[in-house]
């Protein structure tokens, strides 16, 4: 049987996939990659290690730091610093995860790599690899997965993605998986405050824009901001002004400093820019040609159906049926042929 590389956060998840692997007949090499100074910001070693020891099956760690930080971080905290609201885990994935683990694969000879993500893959009736909605819906982790290529497809197995949570944690505690009721992380790992403007003017050393002005949609002055690495779209709390009724970001505008305020209302449209494009399922987009598909502009996001139409070298525009709320450039939008991930890329 082939050896397969499982990357291991330290998680019930990534430990059951192990179990499954192995129960497969799999030779199973445990990995964690390091990818933060403070390891535990992002992982659990001792956790990881204890469920291969568990199992009797190899461990290593690899270091990734370097590499997280150009490819991750950084951009990360530019995109705040430029009035955007980026999606980290996207460019991870594909990055640092699939990168590293592929090494790691290489290093033992082992033909394959896993994860214990939510999802499946499957070979479309043109040839093509995609990855498919996982049947509990109420953990598919598709979303997170768009930048994934052909060849990294080839090489993945994803065990749970018939499972749903409680399955995972039941098989986890039947083969003495010590780590089989721990709770998930919910916040961007190397964030695990959820203060992203602290943790990004520390990153630039306090070089950030200043304050500047709140306005409204009309551009009257309604008072001042701390920043806009301080803002997203769609936000309401903490904004630190009062205005009477309910009022959220509507934009944020790097070039003039200014955070737009406004209504509900305001966050609403049917016509989203897309860019920095990655096809799945579907091959390519035709220059002005058009897909009916159903999207989602960020991971919680519900499917709404739409038509997305190729408007440039490595651009499209998805007209809506129904107008969805707060599309925020930066974010991953995602888009669905059925419960196959077709393709996807980021808000302009």
């Amino acid at each position: 049987m082939a050896g397969v590389v499982v990357g291991m956060s330290g998680g019930v998840d990534s430990a059951v996939a192990c179990v499954l692997l192995k129960a497969a007949g799999y030779d199973v090499y445990g990995v964690t990659l390091k990818i933060w100074h403070d390891i535990n910001r992002c992982c659990e070693v001792s956790e990881a290690s204890g469920t291969c020891q568990t199992l009797g099956i190899p461990y290593s760690v690899v270091n990734m730091e370097k590499e997280f930080m150009t490819d991750v971080v950084d951009p990360f905290a530019r995109a705040y610093r430029d009035g955007k609201t980026p999606n980290p885990c996207t460019g991870c994935n594909h990055d640092i995860k699939w990168t590293g683990l592929l090494r790691a694969a290489s290093y033992h000879n082992a033909g394959y790599i896993a994860t214990g993500h939510y999802a499946k893959i499957v070979k479309t009736d043109s040839g093509r690899l995609a990855v498919k909605m996982s049947a509990n819906t109420a953990k598919d982790q598709s979303y997170m997965l768009y930048r994934l290529s052909q060849e990294m497809l080839a090489r993945t197995i994803f065990p749970l993605g018939d499972l749903t949570k409680d399955e995972v944690r039941k098989i986890a505690k039947s083969a003495g998986i010590e780590v089989y009721n721990k709770e998930e992380s919910q916040e961007i790992c190397f964030v695990p405050d959820g203060d992203h403007a602290s943790f990004i003017e520390d990153h630039f050393e306090g070089d950030v824009p200043p304050g500047g002005n709140f306005v409204d949609t009309q551009g009257n002055v309604l008072g001042q901001h701390k920043g806009i690495i301080n803002y997203t779209i769609g936000q309401r709390r903490g904004l630190g002004i009062a205005l009477g009724e309910r009022q959220y970001v509507t934009r944020i505008d790097p070039v003039t400093n200014e955070v737009v305020i406004g209504d509900d209302s305001d966050l609403y449209t049917k016509e989203v820019e897309v860019i920095n494009l990655n096809f799945m399922a579907a091959e390519d987009i035709p220059q002005g040609a058009s897909l009916r598909l159903a999207g989602k502009i960020r991971y919680h996001h519900p499917l709404v159906p739409c038509i997305v139409t190729r408007t440039g070298e490595d651009k499209l525009t998805a007209l809506f049926d129904e107008p969805v709320r707060a599309p925020a450039p930066g974010q991953a939008a995602v888009f669905y042929d059925d419960d196959l991930l077709a393709l996807g890329g980021v808000i302009a």
